[in-house]
């Protein structure tokens, strides 16, 4: 595992963009393991920048998104659907046939999660997987206590991440729904090449420190990255302030 503390947010953003950017100028068809939340807004905004420059072209990338609420259809101004499209896809060259999200208003959910897993794996994995980190060390929705063999599924959301994620639904932890669909921890080790980790301010410091640096325990998700066998973690100061190895890039 490799960690950046980055001096900023912004500077958070230019050096996970340049990886993805990297990665896409050399392979053209790259496959991109995306998430949503607050912290890679800017990423995405970088990334849009580079395309509009002509640094990068997305007309051959095929993307998966980490998860989606069950319950909210694509056009639901909360999905993650909607997010993407917001944040990312509306303002570059994708194509729509190579943008894949969960369809979490699919009545068949455990079909769907079937579905996804399956064409993940038949796209041939994923080279890049962009990871947030919850506060209490969840990746996707996979939070505290999730089997690290589970694969895509269905998932109950904690009391903590439904609290966190509530000003999305204008502060009231009512509206946010309680179940989603997600990778499974599985999933994302087993078909992601190479994993970059996001986190920005002190909120997520304890987590970033437990993930790095405490056991590999459920207790912990994120944990379970100290296994996989290429994970870049860029963290701001605020988010990497409480690591106590100073040997940080």
């Amino acid at each position: 595992m490799r960690i950046i503390v980055a001096d900023h947010y912004e500077e958070l953003c230019k050096l996970s963009a340049n990886i993805v950017k990297k990665h896409v100028q050399e392979k053209k068809d790259a496959v991109l393991g995306l998430a949503t939340g607050s912290t890679p807004v800017g990423l995405y905004k970088q990334l849009i920048s580079d395309y509009q420059s002509g640094e990068i072209d997305f007309s051959k990338v095929t993307t998966f998104n980490l998860d989606e609420y069950a319950g909210l259809s694509p056009s639901h101004p909360q999905s993650y659907n909607h997010f993407m499209h917001e944040y990312l896809f509306q303002h570059i060259n994708m194509q729509p046939g190579h943008i894949h999200i969960p369809q979490g208003d699919n009545p068949q959910l455990e079909a769907e999660c079937k579905v996804y897993e399956d064409l993940i794996r038949r796209a041939g994995g994923i080279d890049i997987q962009i990871l947030g980190i919850g506060a209490n060390g969840h990746i996707g929705f996979n939070e505290p206590g999730s089997d690290f063999e589970d694969r895509t599924r269905i998932v109950k959301l904690s009391e903590s991440t439904i609290q966190a994620n509530a000003r999305f639904f204008g502060g009231d932890p009512v509206l946010v729904p309680r179940l989603a669909i997600s990778m499974g921890i599985q999933t994302i080790l087993e078909f992601s090449r190479h994993i970059v980790l996001l986190a920005s301010g002190e909120e997520k410091a304890d987590a970033i420190q437990k993930m790095a640096e405490g056991p590999v325990t459920t207790d912990v998700p994120a944990s379970i990255l100290q296994k996989h066998h290429l994970v870049t973690v860029i963290a701001d100061q605020k988010a990497a302030q409480k690591l106590k190895i100073e040997t940080y890039s």
